[in-house]
C-alpha cells in the first residue's frame, strides 16, 4: 500500500489554500486578511515547535516527560477555556481543575484497561484529544452559566426572597448550562462515521491501517470524549455557581450587568 509522504515542495504548494481564503475575504471586504496571516503562521510556528518537543519526548521516553506534558497541555486548556468566562473572573483554578481531573480520570481508565499503553506516543496524542474537548465544553459552560444568570437575575432574586439557598435557586441554572455545553460533544457523537470521519479514524486509514481497526479506535475516542465532557462540565456547573453570590448569598448584580 503506497504510503502518504508530503514533501517540502508540496507542503509549500499548499499555502495556495490559504491565499485562496485571503483573495476571499479581500474580494467580500471581510478585512480578515491580517488575522488570516497571523493565524497561518502562528500556527505554523506553533506545531514546528511542538513537533520538535515531541520527537525529543518520544525519542526519550521517560514517564516524568510525559507527564509534565500530560500537566502542560491540560494547563493550557485551562488558560484558554478561562478566556470565555465573560461574567465573572478567577475562573483559571476552576477551569484547570475540572479538565484536569477528568481528563487525568478517562486517562487511568484507559490504561488499566489497557486499551492504550503509558508511552509518550500515545499518552500525549490522546491527551490533546480528551484535553481539547473538555476546553471547548468548560468554555461554554463559563458563556452559558453567565448568560443565564445574567437573563434570570428576577428569577433568583425572587427565589432567594422566598428562603432558597444559593444551589437551590440556582440549580435549574447549573443543569441548563451543562447541558448546552454538551451539546456540540454530543452531536458530534451522532453524526461520527455519518457526517464526517474524525481525526483519529481518519489519521489511521490515511496511514494504511484497515478501516475496522481504525473504528474501533474512534469508538474508543468516542466514549472518552463523551466521559470526559460530561465529567468536566459537571465540575465546572458546580464549582462555578457560587461565584455569581457574595459571602451573604447575595447575587451579585454589578457582575451580572457587565
Amino acid at each position: 500500500m503506497h504510503q502518504p509522504n508530503i514533501t517540502n515542495e508540496s507542503l509549500a504548494f499548499s499555502i495556495m489554500l490559504v491565499l485562496v481564503a485571503i483573495f476571499i475575504s479581500h474580494k467580500e471586504k471581510l478585512t480578515l486578511e491580517k488575522d488570516i496571516i497571523w493565524s497561518t503562521c502562528r500556527a505554523i510556528v506553533q506545531l514546528l515547535i511542538v513537533g520538535y518537543i515531541l520527537k525529543y519526548i518520544f525519542h526519550v521516553d521517560h514517564e516524568i516527560l510525559t507527564i509534565a506534558m500530560v500537566m502542560f497541555i491540560c494547563f493550557n486548556a485551562a488558560w484558554n477555556a478561562r478566556k470565555r468566562s465573560k461574567y465573572i473572573e478567577k475562573v483559571f483554578v476552576t477551569a484547570f481543575i475540572a479538565i484536569t481531573s477528568s481528563t487525568l480520570l478517562t486517562l487511568l481508565i484507559l490504561i488499566i484497561t489497557k486499551a492504550i499503553v503509558f508511552t509518550p506516543m500515545q499518552v500525549i496524542p490522546i491527551t490533546g484529544m480528551i484535553a481539547g474537548n473538555a476546553m471547548i465544553a468548560v468554555g461554554l459552560c463559563f458563556n452559558n452559566l453567565g448568560q443565564r444568570f445574567s437573563n434570570q437575575q428576577q428569577q433568583i432574586q425572587e427565589m432567594l426572597s422566598l428562603g432558597a439557598t444559593p444551589k437551590t435557586a440556582s440549580i435549574s441554572i447549573i443543569r441548563d448550562s451543562i447541558r448546552a455545553s454538551l451539546i456540540p460533544t454530543i452531536d458530534s457523537a451522532k453524526t461520527v462515521g455519518i457526517v464526517s470521519l474524525p481525526g483519529m479514524m481518519s489519521g489511521l486509514i490515511f496511514a494504511g491501517v484497515d478501516p475496522l481497526e481504525a473504528v474501533k479506535y474512534q469508538i474508543m475516542v468516542t466514549f472518552m470524549l463523551l466521559a470526559t465532557a460530561s465529567l468536566s462540565t459537571i465540575l465546572t456547573g458546580y464549582m462555578t455557581y457560587l461565584k455569581f453570590y457574595n459571602n451573604r448569598h447575595q447575587l451579585l448584580i454589578n457582575t451580572l450587568n457587565k
